[in-house]
């Protein structure tokens, strides 16, 4: 079955309000706190983004660019993730909301994509 709508897992390096941010324009938006998963490795963060077929949002570049590359080069599969420069939460959810309205979860499966 396609997914047409992306939801977003934000690693706990991310503010917490663009969740909410996001959350009241209609798109869904988690956080670590809200998930339990405060303090898990950041290869714990994306397995468990991954088993909620989530895309995971973080600021931790040189992390998840080499554990994209791995799941890559052994074949796992991942729902995306969005690697963010660190801007005001308002100018990131700006900059999200660009994605959110113009790519499918399905387009976002096995991407890395800069904002």
């Amino acid at each position: 079955m396609p997914r047409l709508f992306i939801e977003l897992y934000l690693d706990e390096d991310v503010n917490v309000l663009i969740a909410d941010l996001l959350g009241g324009r209609g798109f869904s938006a988690v956080t670590t706190r809200d998930e339990s998963q405060l303090q898990n490795s950041d290869a714990a963060q994306l397995a468990y983004a991954v088993s909620q077929q989530k895309t995971l949002l973080t600021h931790n570049r040189a992390d998840f660019e080499a554990l994209a590359q791995e799941y890559a080069a052994t074949g796992q599969k991942h729902y995306g993730i969005i690697l963010a420069t660190r801007h005001s939460p308002y100018e990131l959810v700006h900059r999200l909301t660009r994605i959110l309205n113009n790519v499918t979860a399905d387009e976002m499966e096995n991407q890395v994509r800069y904002i």
